[in-house]
């Protein structure tokens, strides 16, 4: 099954040791101490838990504020980085036929978007994100002498080979095969949730339909019902 039509199947039923290294110890490193409470002075009594406001600040992430919202987050990869990434997406969905390309629609700022919220989960993601850009291009010039943006199709290929599944994924390579997993799940997510991805597999949603008849005879034989 082609690389396309294995994504178009995900998409229709339903994101190096070192970077693992770096995943882990720079959490750490930014793991922020729980607060202390503030000592009540001498001769005042300790506020009633029930004075304590009932919901948290409006407009903070965990509490944003729908109706009066303000600016989104900053996005936090860098132009080389994405230049990289966009190079990456168009390997794991490359224009065809039937519709563009990943970044054509718009998917690195999307994965951008997501890596760049303010949130423990996507910061771990942009760590192992920028860490995985940062690997390919390297190992882009250890084997071609030339970054991963400027490779050819057959050699981005070769690269994308070793690293795309990673049950099979050479020890060297698990890390890579991570990264890469990651980011063919976000290029999937965006890719077909955009109109051309929709079309692409044909999906016809939030449609009224006067009657539903039920599963094409064909369906209903295929799954022996």
């Amino acid at each position: 099954m082609e690389r396309r039509d294995a994504l178009k199947v995900m998409a229709a039923a339903a994101g190096l040791p070192i970077l693992d290294q770096l995943t882990a110890g720079t959490l750490g490193a930014q793991a922020t101490p729980a607060a202390h409470p503030t000592a009540t002075p001498a001769g005042q009594q300790p506020s009633h838990p029930a004075a304590a406001p009932a919901t948290g600040p409006r407009g903070t992430p965990s509490d944003p504020d729908l109706l009066h919202p303000k600016a989104d987050w900053p996005r936090l990869l860098s132009a080389s980085e994405l230049a990289t990434l966009s190079v990456l997406c168009d390997a794991i969905i490359p224009a065809d036929e039937h519709s563009p390309s990943a970044s054509t629609v718009g998917v690195p700022a999307y994965i951008n978007q997501y890596v760049s919220a303010p949130y423990e989960g996507q910061q771990r993601d942009l760590i192992r994100i920028r860490g995985g850009l940062a690997w390919l291009n390297t190992e882009s010039d250890r084997r071609f002498g030339r970054t991963f943006a400027r490779l050819t199709a057959v050699e981005r290929t070769q690269i994308c080979d070793d690293i795309c599944y990673l049950p099979k994924a050479k020890p060297e390579f698990q890390a890579a095969a991570r990264f890469f997993d990651q980011v063919r799940d976000l290029t999937a997510t965006g890719f077909y949730t955009t109109r051309e991805g929709m079309a692409d597999i044909k999906y016809v949603g939030n449609v009224a339909l006067p009657k539903f008849e039920g599963p094409p005879p064909e369906v209903l034989r295929h799954i022996g019902l």
